[in-house]
């Protein structure tokens, strides 16, 4: 038996331990389902540039998503947790 539950799944757990990344995901894909939705709609612009830009979005969006998740956990480990740990001391 593996070390987490038999019905949870691996993205599942991911997801319960860091939110962002299914947003990543989710922006990802929506930019690129429009990137494709728009791919009729591109006008003078060659099909291999709209194709590039299309792809460069939905990268940054996840780089932009991994980089806030990575802040956010960071301030929750470094900044939180000591501050938890400090106050029931403090109290005594």
């Amino acid at each position: 038996m593996s070390a987490y539950e038999e019905n949870e799944s691996k993205l599942w757990r991911k997801s319960k331990e860091n939110p962002f990344v299914p947003m990543g995901i989710a922006g990802c894909l929506a930019i690129a389902g429009y990137g494709l939705w728009k791919l009729k709609s591109r006008g003078n612009t060659k099909m291999s540039v709209h194709l590039i830009h299309t792809r460069v979005a939905a990268q940054g969006f996840v780089v932009g998503a991994m980089t806030i998740g990575v802040i956010y956990t960071m301030y929750r480990d470094y900044v939180v947790k000591p501050r938890e740990e400090q106050s029931p001391a403090q109290s005594k």
